[in-house]
């Protein structure tokens, strides 16, 4: 019933504003420039606004630079809102200043703690990644892919599941995957271009980060803090938190992987990653974030040795 809501709304409306949540990984940002090209395709104005501009690793992404960062002397003009691969309105950040109550709010996402905040919510914690959540609703809207759209899809899909390693990938996944890549997708340049093209610079930085870890709980858990210092150092063409989960999980006998993030003195982001039985879900809920059950944050108010003590503290509870 949303997928068929949604479609009446797209039908009956002219002017979209599109957005996600703060910090884009690609399954975020192809999904808006996904449902952007199909929009677009029905003669539709579409505007994306995201909380900060869009790293420089993700501009070879097909009309990427379009997407605009959030300007408040910029008033947007739409009819319908479209949040996507977001589990609560507050993670868009800034973006939540250009949201009007009257106006239709719809929420596609695929995180099992979605709050569902929307006017209709299609979300489907089922599916592999919000792109696979769409590409879903455009093939129930009869729509025609494109290289460009495909290409989106793809990215997003192959991304979130880690590469098709992660048990978030079905077989339902495989078959969605086997008919974008019929439009001459490159799977061998995407995996470079977003993983293997990394400044030696940034490379040398990343060996004095991951050098620091610790351990705890007999090396059940692995924990990694980025200062803000260190995060200086590395350009935009570097994702160093999906490097670094690489990196630890390849550790044996490890359960639990957390990347605390110094945003400022009072304020850590906390990323977590997990393997076997541990939902890092449920960790994430305590401090009012979410995810999924092996890939998950939240922001923590306070600096990162306290954040890391409360995170610890919590594991342990759980262990």
């Amino acid at each position: 019933m949303s997928m068929k809501r949604i479609i009446q709304i797209i039908k009956k409306n002219k002017k979209f504003l599109i957005s996600t949540h703060v910090n884009p990984d690609p399954d975020a940002l192809c999904s808006e420039l996904a449902l952007a090209i199909y929009l677009k395709s029905l003669g539709k104005t579409v505007t994306i606004v995201n909380h900060e501009p869009v790293h420089s690793r993700f501009h070879f992404l097909p009309r990427a630079r379009s997407i605009k960062s959030y300007d408040q002397n910029k008033r947007v003009v739409y009819d319908v809102a479209v949040i996507v691969d977001c589990g609560e309105l507050s993670r868009i950040g800034k973006v939540q200043n250009l949201i009007q109550k009257e106006k239709i709010l719809i929420n596609i996402d695929h995180h099992i703690t979605n709050d569902r905040f929307g006017d209709i919510n299609l979300v489907m914690p089922m599916a592999s990644s919000a792109a696979e959540v769409l590409y879903e609703l455009l093939r129930r809207a009869k729509c025609t892919l494109t290289k460009n759209l495909a290409m989106h899809l793809y990215v997003g899909i192959m991304t979130d599941t880690g590469s098709f390693r992660y048990e978030n990938t079905t077989a339902r996944t495989h078959e969605i995957v086997a008919e974008l890549l019929r439009h001459r997708i490159s799977a061998v340049d995407v995996y470079r271009k977003l993983y293997e093209i990394i400044p030696f610079s940034d490379l040398k930085e990343f060996m004095k980060v991951i050098s620091g870890f610790d351990m705890f709980y007999s090396g059940k858990v692995v924990c990694v803090q980025l200062r803000k210092k260190a995060l200086s150092k590395f350009s935009g063409e570097f994702d160093l938190r999906d490097t670094i989960f690489k990196f630890l999980r390849s550790i044996k006998s490890v359960e639990v992987f957390v990347v605390l993030t110094e945003i400022d003195k009072n304020r850590t982001r906390v990323n977590m990653r997990s393997t076997n039985s541990f939902d890092v879900a449920k960790l994430a809920n305590r401090f009012k974030g979410g995810g999924h059950r092996r890939a998950s944050g939240c922001m923590i108010n306070k600096n990162i040795l306290s954040a890391q003590k409360d995170v610890l503290r919590e594991i342990k509870k759980i262990l």
